[in-house]
């Protein structure tokens, strides 16, 4: 980052002589999937893709080549294993492991995607596979620069002489949606290559179309956990990054740069998924943990709470069991106060701006332009450049409005400007960046003219920019600009209801390029000023996370008890208006309470914190939704067969007697199954699941000493 006064320069290569014409974004190809489908299997025949062919070309021509294998071959998955997989929905089949592209900021998003998946679905379609209707065609969804596109790949990949994937594979040898959506991803890019810099930030709006809420971690805000809490509960995706650090180049690596691990065991220059937090009860008191995973599948945290520390004897028994996870895995465990010692910054991208600053409802307005900056029209500089010239970049006239379902609004609206950068190459990482940022004018009553048509009643912007006397007479709101050599720049307002200016703008003048922007807010109108009507998407966007409905509720049941017993959650679950759920009423036991609360109890305390009341909330929305799907005559119980097909619906593995015995242990006399029934059932196979998963070290049994069984097997 650099600060906007002084502007000190960064050198960029010269502009080439003799360039005349600006250099538009080169838009990707666009195929159409299914014609392509249905003609290979009308001609019974293999897809190739010409447009990213099986060849050198496609890899890239750049330091990248020097690592490849002899003899590299490009084979279809078919001939690499007996029985391919696309997609595994049991989300413990979905880790992934890093090739020889050094594109772990890729990796850990995707890693953040899959715990998501309805997001994941749109950015995976899932009804591919190498069975039903195979023509060695695959087609993945990327938010691109403003749209989404869809991008077709044929299932060719990069393969040493053994048959091993040089570049994404996956832990089980047999799946190969990551190897394919890593290739989607750098045709769209124009190679492997160009995938090799690049940060968790970038990943995560292109499967998303997000925004992006940084924090620098050395500055981290005082309510940092609060952030995450609501970021982990929500629809919102998490990754960071190390410091360079010093490296500690004893550590041997196969395909890994070794020179990179750190004597505490991160990465130097690293990215990682968080994939979880939790606030353990320790014998001195509170603990915030965060848990993280490593996109290499290895190479873990040796400080505080990693897999070996002696601060997991901390806990109770069952505490323990359930989080701790002693495999060499990548994911791992660490204090909030390591996390804000050794990593820079904390990306979380939220599908809607309501992070920062929760209000109430739901409702949001997405709005977004297209612009560009031309030498002698538009490409104007920054103040700190050239004041005289900053006048002329686009500009454009934001009038942010209090919302009608919100009183908070009245006074302050929560409004995230977002400035991205096009690349004027097709291959993402051969023209450097930009340093680009935008400056927020608010325009007093007596400004207003400028802004207005002559119909002051239209409060419609007039054609004329706002003229070089407005920028030297006016300050901007964020005065302290910094301009990123970045694709994005955004940043979270709290502005009152007005009429404000928005001026994006390159560090230096005469910098072309092209550039989205993008507002959201409550309630806004944005128009571009200075006569250009281009056009303007402006939608309503709804946060269907059905728990932030209720997360004012719960705050309120926890401010009065902190920590619930089984008769006052019987209380709030029976208490609540669920919503799709209106053909019969719940009607939670104190016995179903009681298992609930042993379940997920895991400090053994007798009671279940508003962390652990989140947890079952998520758990129970999603239990919800697989419940009604299969309880087709909507009686409000599934019968043993509707039963098998719900379980297999979560992603879980039973065998036919764990059902059976299940039905017996939670069904009524004719062995159906009421929804009550159905998270006790369902909770409990998730938890015991987890703790075998996490104390095995061959997957086919555990070692528990006997007060470790009784805890597990007694109050559970």
């Amino acid at each position: 980052a650099m600060p906007f006064l002084p502007c000190l320069k960064k050198k960029k290569s010269p502009v080439p002589l003799g360039r005349t014409v600006f250099q538009k974004h080169t838009p990707p190809i666009q195929q159409n999937y299914q014609a392509l489908l249905e003609t290979c299997l009308k001609n019974k025949c293999l897809f190739t893709d010409d447009n990213f062919p099986a060849h050198i070309s496609s890899i890239g021509t750049g330091p990248l080549l020097s690592k490849l294998p002899r003899n590299l071959q490009w084979k279809r998955p078919r001939a690499l294993h007996k029985s391919p997989v696309f997609y595994a929905a049991n989300r413990k089949q979905l880790d992934l492991c890093q090739g020889l592209v050094e594109n772990c900021w890729f990796l850990a998003a995707l890693e953040a995607l899959t715990f998501h998946q309805d997001i994941l679905a749109a950015v995976v379609p899932q009804n591919q596979s190498f069975e039903r209707k195979y023509a060695g065609i695959f087609h993945f969804r990327f938010w691109h620069f403003g749209e989404w596109v869809d991008v077709v790949v044929d299932d060719r990949l990069p393969v040493n002489e053994a048959g091993e994937l040089v570049f994404v594979s996956s832990v089980y040898k047999n799946v190969f949606w990551g190897a394919l959506l890593e290739k989607a991803y750098a045709k769209l890019y124009g190679s492997y290559e160009d995938l090799r810099i690049g940060q968790v930030s970038e990943a995560l709006v292109d499967f998303t179309g997000g925004v992006n809420i940084r924090i620098k971690l050395a500055a981290a805000p005082p309510d940092l956990w609060d952030i995450l809490t609501r970021a982990t509960y929500s629809r919102s995706l998490l990754g960071c990054q190390t410091h360079l650090g010093v490296y500690f180049p004893s550590v041997s690596l196969p395909c890994v740069q070794a020179t990179k691990v750190l004597k505490n065991g991160l990465v130097a220059g690293h990215a990682y998924t968080v994939t979880g937090i939790r606030k353990v009860t320790c014998q001195y008191g509170p603990e915030n943990l965060v848990r993280l995973r490593n996109p290499w599948g290895k190479i873990e945290w040796k400080g505080d709470w990693s897999d070996s520390s002696e601060k997991w004897e901390l806990l109770s028994p069952k505490e323990k069991i359930l989080l701790r996870k002693k495999k060499e895995d990548g994911e791992f465990w660490m204090s909030l106060r390591d996390l804000k010692t050794h990593f820079v910054d904390l990306t979380i991208c939220k599908l809607t701006p309501d992070l920062m600053s929760p209000e109430d409802g739901k409702k949001w307005m997405y709005s977004l332009k297209s612009g560009r900056w031309v030498k002698g029209s538009t490409a104007g500089g920054s103040l700190g450049f050239c004041n005289g010239s900053f006048w002329m970049n686009p500009q454009y006239w934001l009038n942010v409005l209090p919302a009608e379902d919100s009183k908070k609004s009245l006074r302050s609206c929560n409004v995230v400007i977002s400035l991205m950068q096009k690349y004027s190459s097709k291959h993402r990482n051969r023209a450097p960046h930009l340093f680009i940022g935008f400056s927020l004018y608010k325009v007093q009553r007596i400004a207003l003219p400028f802004l207005l048509s002559p119909n002051r009643k239209t409060s419609r912007p007039c054609k004329l920019k706002l003229p070089p006397a407005f920028f030297t007479r006016h300050q901007p709101v964020n005065k302290h600009q910094v301009f990123h050599d970045e694709r994005e720049v955004t940043h979270d307002f709290h502005l009152e209801p007005g009429v404000y200016v928005i001026v994006p703008s390159t560090l230096e003048p005469q910098r072309e390029s092209e550039f989205i922007l993008r507002v959201f807010s409550r309630k806004h109108v944005l128009r571009e000023m200075g006569g250009n009507t281009s056009f303007t998407l402006s939608k309503e966007i709804v946060d269907r996370y059905e728990g932030k409905i209720w997360e004012d509720f719960f705050t309120k049941c926890f401010e009065r008890n902190p920590e619930i017993n089984a008769v006052q959650l019987q209380r709030i679950l029976n208490n609540i208006s669920w919503r799709n759920f209106q053909s019969f009423h719940l009607n939670f036991s104190l016995d179903a309470c009681q298992g609930i609360l042993a379940l997920l109890d895991l400090n053994a305390s007798g009671t279940l914190s508003i962390q652990e009341f989140r947890v079952l909330w998520k758990r129970l929305l999603f239990y919800l939704e697989v419940f009604q799907k299969r309880d087709t005559s909507t009686s409000g119980k599934i019968d043993l067969v509707e039963l098998h097909a719900a379980v297999q619906e979560t992603g879980i593995s039973l065998s036919n007697e764990v059902c059976n015995l299940m039905a017996i242990r939670y069904g009524d006399p004719d062995l159906k199954i009421s929804f009550e029934s159905f998270v006790c059932f369902m909770l409990r196979v998730e938890i015991m699941g987890e703790a075998f998963r996490n104390l095995t070290q061959d997957g086919k049994g555990i070692y528990l000493r006997e007060s470790e069984w009784m805890m597990m097997t007694l109050y559970s």
